[in-house]
């Protein structure tokens, strides 16, 4: 759902955004310029963030926290607020008094790439998090692989590798280890 009214600025549309009270179960972000209400992951894709949460967790550099719960982080150079559905980002973005964080705090983006999000999560945030994010990984749940972009740049990631679910792939700094995604494989006919 795309709530449409009178462009605002960008920190207008953003608390417009933080204090909407969307359904349990959906999140506001700001794409392109306009406030996009989707659904949470699905049960199966969350079960996959939570895997890969804790498979991170031990990796997760000192000072950061990485969570699955939802949170809105600013992207104020690209003019964008993503809620993205695992983070890694520095601690102290959350110690102020607002209802999003810095993304200049992030370390670490992953999404599920599903068939409704898949524009958003292969194009909008791939660009905008390309410029300042170290790590996004796409779990490409319909094609059952990973993706991990790193070395972010003003153009965009200069890296990308991708693996099928079962292999191993490798995480890049800051956390630097081999990550296996054999629980990230969707079960036939699900």
């Amino acid at each position: 759902m795309t709530l449409a009214s009178e462009p605002g600025t960008f920190e207008e549309m953003l608390q417009v955004a933080a204090e909407l009270d969307t359904p349990d179960g959906y999140k506001a972000e700001l794409i392109r310029g306009k406030i996009v209400v989707s659904p949470w992951p699905r049960a199966r894709e969350l079960l996959s963030m939570r895997s890969l949460r804790r498979l991170l967790e031990p990796h997760t550099p000192e000072g950061y926290a990485t969570e699955t719960a939802p949170f809105l982080f600013r992207l104020t150079a690209s003019e964008r607020a993503f809620g993205p559905e695992l983070f890694a980002a520095e601690e102290t973005a959350f110690a102020g008094p607002g209802r999003h964080a810095d993304g200049e705090a992030l370390a670490l983006v992953a999404e599920p790439a599903t068939a409704s999000e898949r524009d958003v999560d292969w194009r909008d945030k791939l660009a905008t998090y390309g410029r300042q994010v170290p790590v996004y990984l796409i779990l490409d749940m319909q094609g059952q692989e990973i993706t991990a972009f790193w070395d972010p740049s003003p153009r965009g990631y200069r890296s990308r590798t991708t693996v099928p679910f079962g292999h191993t792939l490798h995480v890049p700094a800051p956390f630097d280890f081999d990550l296996d995604t054999s629980g990230f494989r969707v079960p036939s006919g699900k």
